[in-house]
């Protein structure tokens, strides 16, 4: 793709410093530009990668205050990471027609129905073969990879991409506009099990499902449970990392994102906006409210009430609590020799009294 400057300006509502003619053809890291690149700058720590930049455009802020001559043309826009999000998707490779084809080494039950302009991949297989509960419904404009496994019952919408090695079980439902990474499998079974006298445990049937509404992404080797009863439920906007375990009946609310090595036990319910960092665990059976910011590595053990919080560490603290606590926690070596220092002084005047 061949795109000037200025169309670049016009497309992101940008005002253009330097020459507007210029021909941009692919994007590039600030630090990593080259001739006929379009680099953007949004966290001020790499602003020295400005000056010296080979890129020949780059994405600024309009209120962007520059030290220096840049090197390059400049748009200035009024939110960086929000142009950026535009501007990547015109650089997006176009869908390949084969993508939008039934491969012949696909296996597709004669009882499911395909929507139009629906892609399925080499070895994929839809439609478990069995003699009854065959139907599974894919909707329009989907783009299906290789080797995925969609199994009876199961529904997708329209615009959905899964990418290869993905598992879906029966009777989970997809919705509009989502997307799937490799080897993430849905709706396999909760962890249930019942002790028994003996020692051993006896299989609880998993017989829900998963749900995820529009505008879902999930990353790479994720895992999503299906419900005992009823559904796990993924609301609309949420975006999941890869290496995710969500269990069985759990709900996550709408708009929140979960990054990587996360797990969420059973039936705990997550707010909605939401932010929770990577390698985060969650117990089972708690509640988090609205807009909770949970860092990671923190583990929570009991429900967050209060909208809003910020919270970190295990069990874990309000944010600013647990930077003060830890700040005492490293010194802790040498709080205690004062203490101890302390102590000898005060047995000394009380010797002194006596």
């Amino acid at each position: 793709m061949n795109i000037t400057v200025e169309h670049i300006a016009q497309l992101l509502d940008g005002i253009v410093e330097g020459n507007p003619a210029l021909k941009i053809h692919a994007p590039s890291k600030i630090e990593e530009g080259f001739e006929g690149s379009i680099a953007f700058l949004s966290n001020p720590k790499y602003e020295h990668h400005l000056y010296n930049t080979k890129a020949s455009a780059v994405l600024v802020s309009k209120e962007l205050v520059l030290l220096a001559d840049a090197p390059c043309t400049l748009i200035r826009v009024d939110n960086v990471y929000d142009s950026l999000g535009v501007l990547l998707e015109h650089f997006k490779d176009e869908i390949n027609p084969e993508d939008q084809e039934i491969s012949d080494l696909a296996f597709v039950d004669q009882s499911a129905q395909i929507g139009k302009n629906s892609g399925i991949g080499k070895f994929t297989t839809i439609g478990k073969f069995t003699t009854i509960g065959r139907l599974a419904i894919i909707g329009d404009n989907c783009t299906i990879g290789d080797q995925v496994f969609i199994d009876k019952q199961v529904r997708i919408g329209n615009n959905v991409i899964i990418y290869p090695g993905v598992k879906i079980y029966h009777k989970c439902v997809i919705g509009n506009d989502c997307i799937i990474h490799a080897n993430t499998v849905i709706g396999s079974d909760g962890f249930g099990f019942a002790p028994k006298e003996d020692g051993t445990f006896s299989k609880l049937p998993q017989i829900g499902n998963v749900v995820i509404e529009d505008n879902v992404e999930i990353g790479a080797c994720t895992v999503i449970d299906r419900a005992t009863m009823g559904s796990t439920i993924i609301s609309k906007g949420v975006k999941l990392d890869n290496l995710i375990q969500i269990a069985h009946n759990v709900a996550v609310g709408e708009n929140t994102v979960i990054a990587a090595q996360t797990g969420i036990a059973g039936s705990t319910t997550v707010g909605e906006s939401c932010m929770i960092g990577g390698q985060v665990g969650l117990a089972g059976h708690i509640k988090i409210a609205n807009k909770t910011l949970i860092q990671a590595k923190s583990g929570i053990s009991a429900n967050i009430t209060e909208e809003g919080r910020k919270l970190y560490g295990y069990p874990a603290l309000e944010y600013q609590n647990y930077l003060k606590s830890y700040a005492y926690f490293k010194n802790l070596d040498q709080i205690v020799d004062k203490i101890r220092s302390l102590e000898k002084e005060v047995d000394k005047l009380r010797q002194n009294k006596d």
